[in-house]
């Protein structure tokens, strides 16, 4: 059942990526590649790095039975507007998080914890920045059986 709830975790961020972030994207001033998932990438689409990892559970959390993960998300940029792309996607992601702190029911609270910008190597190019978001996503402990 545990690995279960983890692949809900993760669709369900990646559909609020692809879904609502995309919305919000879509009212910024200038042209912002959308948040595509799949075989597809081109111009116009960028496939961020989710990865998933458990936490250390507060003692409350475990008394409770509520199950703790870090979600990493990581966006990388080659182009000239690469800082302002950073700037954008991690408004967007809080506002949508703040919209759905649920993932729709999936989980019972996710948040943002970590918002890292790292800027390129070779300074004044604007290439090369990267975007580090952390998100901590608690979830009731699922126990089956018959009661």
């Amino acid at each position: 059942m545990k690995n279960l709830i983890e692949l809900q975790i993760l669709d369900a961020i990646k559909k609020l990526l692809s879904g609502r972030v995309n919305e919000l994207i879509d009212e910024f001033d200038i042209f912002i590649p959308k948040i595509e998932f799949g075989n597809y990438s081109g111009f116009g689409v960028i496939t961020p790095v989710i990865s998933l990892e458990g936490c250390d559970s507060s003692e409350k959390e475990r008394i409770i039975q509520i199950e703790a993960y870090f979600v990493n998300i990581l966006f990388s940029f080659n182009v000239p507007e690469s800082e302002y792309y950073c700037y954008a996607y991690a408004a967007a992601i809080g506002k949508a998080i703040a919209e759905n702190q649920t993932l729709g029911g999936i989980v019972d609270r996710v948040a943002v914890v970590g918002k890292k910008y790292i800027a390129p190597k070779k300074s004044g190019c604007g290439e090369g920045w990267k975007l580090e978001m952390r998100l901590r996503v608690t979830v009731e402990n699922q126990v089956t059986g018959n009661s």
